[in-house]
């Protein structure tokens, strides 16, 4: 059986990265650690074990290409509507909230947020599968 520990995310300024992750989800650096060439940061929400690693390489100047092959992670919250304009006032620019239907019924509620290189987080309200 395998569990799930974190994703990893190239990022070209540690401060900002940081800054973005601590206000959008929460997360607090639980290590860091410095190598030659590159820094390792995990980030970590009190209220669960899953981390977003942060790799920072010093020599790089230039954004990475996300490509397309990229799509998001994804995080739940108990209030959507909260979160979102939570998200607007701290100045994240979040996209507007969209509504999925399925058979009759509401599949999912949610937006969608980028962080300073780009990467996206989809964030859901917890609802049937999403919990």
């Amino acid at each position: 059986m395998t569990k799930t520990i974190h994703v990893m995310l190239r990022v070209l300024e540690e401060e900002r990265s940081v800054a973005f992750y601590k206000t959008a989800l929460g997360l607090a650096v639980a290590d860091r650690f410095p190598f030659e060439g590159f820094t390792l940061v995990y980030l970590r929400s009190p209220d669960a074990d899953f981390e977003v690693e942060l790799t920072i390489n010093h020599d790089r100047k230039e954004p990475y290409n996300l490509g397309d092959g990229y799509g998001h992670i994804a995080v739940v919250v108990d209030d959507l509507d909260k979160e979102h304009a939570r998200f607007e006032a701290a100045g994240l620019k979040p996209n507007p909230i969209k509504e999925f239907f399925r058979d009759g019924g509401l599949m999912a509620r949610f937006f969608f947020v980028q962080d300073p290189d780009g990467y996206k987080t989809e964030v859901l309200q917890k609802h049937g599968r999403y919990r």
